[in-house]
């Protein structure tokens, strides 16, 4: 009875109308005397930020704030796939016929959470990962690969939160919340990097200009309060790290697993 409650609430404000209200208050200057609260609450590490705290102009700004340089070194190992974000993993395993299997306890299909692209049929028996941001983490979004961006695509969709409980309890919010896909090219085959838009997500942006070829590390989006990517590997391309499942937490730039070149 209680989740079907909590569900129900989940549902009547998952609508882009209240999460665009939310995003314009956190846009706002008379958001900016909420930074200092919102860092102690989540304990956010202020000083790995950019700039100094007062200097931020609102709640968003910061929240979508880059870090210090250096802080996030990238893995340097030849044919590595690198943590895109800050994360935990809350999915990763092998692609089967299509099908993602047990996030959280629902199962996804490639078809779906890639909006019917016909790309989709690289991804039929390839690997994910799914790496959910909480409001504590660093939301800027780094590319995983160095390679060219092939595609660009815009999901329209719901704002379901992507936590605990968005995740187990509503359902199939992975691939029913917008999204904004990247398709990238690199040494080894193909990548989607699948953006996932969140409850008071105001929107996923690009960084700007976007260029056409991205090193590993490079900044490619950020999330404008908390949400998800998920990362599909082509079949056959991909070894993930044998010491990484569910639970695991990753930041910008650590190994993820390796590449298999083709011949």
């Amino acid at each position: 009875m209680k989740i079907s409650f909590f569900r129900l609430l989940t549902e009547l404000s998952s609508r882009k109308s209240v999460s665009r209200l939310t995003g314009a208050f956190a846009k706002s200057r008379a958001s900016r005397g909420l930074i200092p609260r919102f860092a102690k609450t989540y304990g956010i590490r202020v000083q790995d930020a950019e700039k100094a705290v007062h200097e931020y102009g609102s709640l968003n700004e910061f929240f979508s704030r880059r870090l210090k340089i250096g802080l996030r070194p990238i893995d340097a190992a030849p044919d590595t796939l690198v943590s895109p974000v800050d994360a935990m993993i809350t999915g990763i395993g092998p692609i089967h016929e299509g099908l993602i299997v047990n996030v959280k306890g629902q199962d996804y299909t490639i078809q779906e959470l890639l909006n019917e692209s016909p790309r989709m049929i690289n991804y039929t028996n390839g690997y994910y990962c799914v790496l959910y941001l909480s409001p504590t983490d660093y939301h800027r979004i780094h590319s995983p690969v160095t390679g060219d961006v092939l595609e660009k695509e815009h999901v329209p969709g719901k704002v379901y939160p992507v936590n605990e409980f968005g995740l187990r309890h509503m359902r199939r919010v992975l691939s029913r919340n917008e999204r904004l896909i990247t398709y990238m090219q690199h040494d080894a085959g193909e990548i989607a990097v699948v953006k996932v838009g969140a409850l008071n997500v105001s929107s996923i942006q690009y960084v700007v200009p976007l260029p056409d070829r991205l090193e590993r590390g490079d900044e490619l989006a950020y999330f404008e309060f908390g949400s998800t990517v998920v990362l599909l590997m082509e079949n056959g391309t991909f070894e993930p790290q044998t010491a990484l499942e569910v639970g695991s937490k990753v930041k910008v730039g650590e190994a993820l697993g390796t590449f298999k070149r083709r011949d």
